[in-house]
């Protein structure tokens, strides 16, 4: 009889490894903590997107420390970093890198050679991506699925990991190219980076305006990150928790059946099959950072506002009446039963599993 890898127990040597993440997750918090103050969710959803071998988007105001956050990041991980500022004037070649036409001094000849953007690095700043035309947010896109870029007739692999966070300023919008939805979809995660609280800035105020600053120590290298990568792929999860995560996700998508009532009133379209994929392997990653071995509905439920909402698009009764894309996955999640057995027992479930 053969065991379903999904469901199989991690070994001894994982076990070994899982203490190792949570270690490696106190630690860069720890390190982060001594140059950022707060964020404390933001910092989680971002390491979560790293062992997932996933992107995100971080959406702010200016001024929240979103560069330095990311910067740090790299530093605590031993990674190369590269910020692309996007503006409007930004062309593709100017991220991927060219070709360029150069004469070898011992044969005389003339051949193109490759010149390699800033894209050639392991962490990537798309700094105000909305900012950028279209051609060029595109070029991203072979990147982050298919971790390339093709110059000419030639394609280039990008190293690993490699790991694309892209800001958005939600303030100013003139002038700005909004991301295509397939590209959205592209990013595990949308993550809004808020206000500090009072304390938090106090401490801010007193950091940043002193003599000395300080400086986060090497945590993890990249070797050691892909490593880490492969062991949340092999955390198990019961078919209770995907068929958790599936129900949350297909409650999105309007007309289908057993699709609630504000769903129908409130959305244009709903969450396709990459957001069950990546709250499956999100909630695997966040289960290690825990100190699990095994993944809870509560996983899923603590990141379904980060996966759904840039996924599913609200109508004009929904901006009439205040509703935004959060609005309706915290309305989701409440009515979604999440203990083993009730979603079968549910006739709503039955019709939204039988579609």
């Amino acid at each position: 009889m053969t065991t379903d890898p999904s469901t199989a127990p991690l070994q001894s040597d994982d076990l070994v490894a899982v203490k190792k993440l949570r270690d490696a997750f106190a630690d860069i918090k720890t390190q982060l903590g001594r140059v950022i103050v707060g964020q404390d969710a933001v910092i989680e959803e971002l390491l979560i997107a790293l062992f997932s071998r996933g992107h995100v988007i971080l959406e702010g105001v200016p001024g929240l420390a979103k560069t330095l956050m990311i910067s740090t990041l790299a530093r605590c991980l031993s990674l190369d970093f590269s910020r692309i500022q996007f503006t409007p004037d930004l062309m593709p070649a100017d991220i991927t890198g060219t070709e360029v036409l150069e004469e070898n001094r011992s044969s005389g000849a003339r051949e193109l050679k490759f010149i390699a953007g800033p894209l050639f690095a392991n962490v990537i700043l798309a700094d105000e991506i909305n900012r950028t035309p279209p051609k060029t947010q595109a070029a991203l896109l072979e990147a982050m699925q298919e971790r390339q870029v093709t110059v000419g007739r030639t394609r280039h692999r990008l190293g690993d990991p490699f790991f694309v966070l892209a800001t958005q300023n939600p303030i100013e919008q003139e002038g700005t190219y909004p991301l295509p939805e397939a590209q959205q979809d592209r990013f595990m995660f949308k993550v809004f980076v808020r206000y500090p609280s009072f304390t938090e800035e106090l401490e801010i105020a007193r950091r940043t305006t002193a003599l000395v600053m300080n400086e986060p120590a090497m945590i993890l290298s990249g070797n050691q990150i892909l490593d880490l990568q492969r062991l949340v792929r092999r955390v198990p999860v019961t078919d209770h928790v995907l068929q958790y995560a599936l129900a949350l996700v297909r409650q999105t998508r309007v007309g289908e059946p057993g699709v609630p009532k504000h769903v129908r009133d409130w959305l244009q379209w709903g969450a396709g099959p990459r957001a069950v994929q990546y709250l499956v392997l999100g909630a695997k990653a966040r289960a290690l950072l825990y100190g699990r071995t095994h993944v809870q509905t509560e996983d899923i439920q603590a990141l379904a506002l980060p996966v759904l909402r840039h996924r599913i698009l609200t109508n004009f009764t929904a901006a009439s009446e205040g509703v935004t894309p959060d609005t309706v996955i915290e309305k989701i999640v409440a009515e979604t039963p999440s203990r083993e057995g009730e979603l079968q027992k549910d006739e709503r479930f039955k019709k939204i599993f039988a579609a």
